[in-house]
């Protein structure tokens, strides 16, 4: 880190000087910073100052690579038998006339539409249905595959895998292996919104806890699989909260080093039983990104979901740790639009997802699910990717 930039501290007061100061050159030096530790940048830390760092930090991994992938969504069902009171996607099976689900050929044909394209990922999370079990989706799963070997599928969050699990009368080991060798490469980070039992029973306590989350990315890690992570930020929680989650996933990385990356997400009030909770600022956004990126050091990659945060927003993150910016998405889907999301059409091609990138000075690199890269889109101007059906 460049001198000049350190001198972010002189934005802070004495007191918080004398506290943080040592803090940032024990993150400079390389060292892990503690529980104490990562619940005092969050109090005391000013924006600059944590930016600063979590650039530092950023650029020490991937300089300017800033990744993404070219994917799609498909999402079986809304109708869900948990009631999550942050949730504005969903709809309870008694009301499930509100709600949409999927048949498999409709799914098979969402992935044919597909074919011919240079698509390496297909991501599907949706709603617990109880018609949609693990018999089910193994049979989806088998059929993907016949269909298109090649292609990715990071499918289902533990809250969907334990009640599968669960109703199929099966270990979570058992589980997962059946779901494997039926054809699941890895799991997304969903489900985890906050850890901790005295906010996880206030939002969501009618689903998989976390020890229950946890268990399945680690058998899943033991598999030779990877996956990712999430945390729900912005809400009810406190400050240590989101260091008590961001602890408990460090720890399960140094045991198994399965997880790819950390997504914050940020919540959204939109139709939803907590409305009256106002949302976090886009300072508060930047600060939880910074700091996810200082805790995490043995996480490689911090994520932000573009659709989520908006395209500006999205950008200003690479600023801020960030050093992965999601995917195409390529969709029509309405899990983000439904929970308030900045982006209404979650979609942009790969010379616009390019762009957006070189426009704040980061170099954009295609990369697949498991951070392979595949190509180098620095030298590419926006006309010879729409130009090029592979590229675009």
């Amino acid at each position: 880190m460049k001198t000049t930039e350190y001198h972010s501290l002189d934005t802070l007061n004495a007191t918080a000087i004398k506290e943080l100061q040592p803090i940032g050159e024990k993150i400079l030096a390389g060292k892990r910073i503690n529980f104490n530790e990562g619940v005092l940048l969050f109090e005391k830390g000013s924006l600059p100052f944590l930016g600063a760092l979590a650039n530092y930090v950023r650029e020490q991994k991937h300089g300017d690579k800033t990744y993404f992938n070219r994917n799609f969504h498909i999402e079986p069902t809304n109708i869900c038998v948990f009631s999550c009171k942050f949730c504005a996607y969903s709809r309870l099976y008694a009301h499930r006339e509100e709600g949409w689900e999927l048949s498999m050929e409709q799914m098979l044909d969402i992935v044919k539409s597909y074919d011919g394209k240079p698509v390496t990922e297909v991501h599907i999370v949706g709603g617990v249905h109880p018609k949609m079990d693990l018999a089910f989706f193994t049979t989806l799963l088998k059929a993907i595959k016949a269909h298109r070997p090649d292609l990715h599928i990071k499918a289902f969050t533990p809250v969907e895998l334990d009640y599968m699990f669960r109703k199929a009368k099966v270990s979570v080991e058992e589980g997962m292996q059946i779901a494997h060798e039926a054809g699941l490469d890895s799991l997304p980070g969903g489900g985890a919104e906050i850890f901790h039992p005295e906010i996880r029973t206030q939002i969501c306590a009618d689903k998989v806890d976390a020890e229950g989350w946890l268990h399945i990315h680690k058998t899943a890690h033991q598999l030779g699989m990877h996956t990712n992570a999430t945390m729900l930020y912005g809400h009810i929680e406190q400050y240590w909260h989101r260091i008590d989650h961001m602890e408990r996933l460090r720890q399960l990385q140094n045991e198994t080093g399965g997880f790819n990356t950390f997504i914050p997400l940020k919540f959204r009030n939109k139709d939803n039983d907590m409305s009256n909770v106002p949302e976090s600022t886009i300072v508060e956004d930047l600060k939880m990104y910074a700091l996810a990126r200082l805790y995490l050091d043995n996480f490689a990659h911090i994520k932000a979901y573009w659709p989520m945060l908006g395209r500006k927003n999205a950008q200003l993150t690479l600023q801020f740790g960030v050093n992965d910016i999601d995917g195409t998405i390529d969709d029509s889907t309405k899990i983000y639009s439904m929970a308030g999301s900045e982006e209404q059409n979650p979609s942009m091609s790969t010379a616009d997802l390019v762009t957006l990138i070189k426009q704040v000075n980061r170099q954009p690199v295609e990369r697949d699910t498991l951070y392979n890269e595949i190509r180098d889109y620095s030298n590419l101007s926006y006309d010879a990717i729409v130009a090029n059906p592979l590229l675009n």
